[in-house]
Parts: structure tokens; C-alpha cells; sequence
């Protein structure tokens, strides 16, 4: 996995240091507590960013070790404090989404646009898992998103001023989440998992202390 080439095309554009884990399934949740960990020191974040974040960030980590064949994935972070901008990127070089979903015999027949757009679908999944991780993603870059992109094989998936549109793109072997998110705007998070969790006591409970926690109220 060229990590430079995925820095130069997708970071070069905003300001911030480029962050860098490698996860597996004995250290996904360390990873994941250290990135929104970090995340947590920056008090111009608005909250209600981290608590929906925090939740479909884990389920895109989780997603590369379920349905990718592979055993690690990558994950990039970057956070531009001067335009409130966080970004996040996760790549592994897995099966792809295509071959993924024609697992479930529904989408033997699917073409690799058609898979793209079809995996930010709610309930869409190879069959393993809910096929809920990538939707809640796509309802947090309608909440607080500037570019929401799913890219594999030939073609990339984008969520753009709540557009989406499918096209063709350099191949990439496996799959590649990426997502930009405004950070200073106030959001209603249990809208972003259409009310099926508690995503905000769950980001409260594992990431702040009870001095905090007044604080938000």
C-alpha cells in the first residue's frame, strides 16, 4: 500500500500533520480509541461531530476486517484547525466492494458502479454484518460532511453538497472510505444513526470524564 501516493491525493489540500495506524482485529479498538482520543483535546470540535463520528468511524474500521478478506487495514487522520476541517481516510487491499456484495447471492449480477452506490445503501451487506456502517456514514456527511467518497477498483463513489455521483478513477485494489467533515457545526447525532443507538452516551461514557460530562450539560 503506497501510504505517500493516498497522503499526496487526498491531504495535500488542507493544513495539519498526517496521522498513520495500522489496525487488526487485536488492536482495532486501541486504534480507534487513540484517533478520537486525540481527537477529544481539540475544544473547538463541536461534540456532537465527535459523538456521531466516533460511531460510524468504528464501524468503517470494522467493516475492512468483516468484509475485506484481509486481515489489517490503514487508516490516515488529519485535522485542519484553521478551517475546522477533520479528515479521515481508510484503505485496505481486500477483495473490493464489487466482489464483496456478489457474496450475497441478491448481487451476483452487480456492476462495480452499481456496488458503489449501493453500499451506502441502508441494510445493503455480502451478508455478514448489518449493511448499517457505510449508510450511517452517508447520513453524517449529510449532517456535517463536505466530501464523503467511497473508491474501488476502477470507480469512486462521492458525496458531494448532497450530490452523488459515481465515476471512473485509477485503480485502486481493495476498498478506500475517506471523508471531510466540519467540525463547527452542531448536529443532532442520534439522527445521523436514524435513532437505532445511543451514540452520544456511548462516545460520553468511553471519552469523557465526569467533569466534562457537567460540563455538557
Amino acid at each position: 500500500m503506497n501510504l505517500s501516493t493516498l497522503i499526496k491525493q487526498y491531504f495535500n489540500a488542507l493544513n495539519g500533520e498526517v496521522t498513520i495506524d495500522v489496525f487488526d482485529e487485536h488492536n482495532i479498538y486501541n486504534v480507534y480509541q487513540h484517533v478520537v482520543g486525540v481527537l477529544t483535546q481539540y475544544m473547538d470540535i463541536e461534540v456532537t461531530v465527535l459523538q456521531a463520528m466516533s460511531y460510524c468511524f468504528y464501524e468503517m474500521l470494522d467493516n475492512v476486517l468483516i468484509h475485506s478478506g484481509k486481515d489489517l487495514g490503514t487508516v490516515l487522520t488529519q485535522y485542519d484547525t484553521s478551517n475546522h476541517i477533520l479528515s479521515f481516510l481508510i484503505a485496505d487491499d481486500g477483495m473490493g466492494v464489487q466482489a464483496s456484495l456478489k457474496e450475497n447471492e441478491k448481487y451476483r449480477d452487480i456492476t462495480e458502479s452499481e456496488a458503489l452506490k449501493m453500499c451506502i445503501q441502508d441494510t445493503i451487506t455480502d451478508g455478514q454484518g448489518m449493511g448499517f456502517g457505510l449508510y450511517s456514514a452517508l447520513r453524517l456527511a449529510q449532517k456535517a460532511g463536505l466530501l464523503y467518497e467511497v473508491r474501488s477498483g476502477n470507480h469512486t463513489m462521492q458525496v458531494k453538497d448532497d450530490v452523488i455521483t459515481t465515476k471512473e478513477s485509477e485503480l485502486w485494489q481493495g476498498t478506500i472510505v475517506y471523508m471531510q467533515l466540519r467540525t463547527d457545526v452542531e448536529i443532532d447525532p442520534a439522527e445521523v444513526v436514524a435513532f437505532r443507538t445511543n451514540v452520544a452516551e456511548q462516545y460520553n461514557e468511553a471519552f469523557l470524564n465526569d467533569n466534562e460530562l457537567e460540563e455538557l450539560w
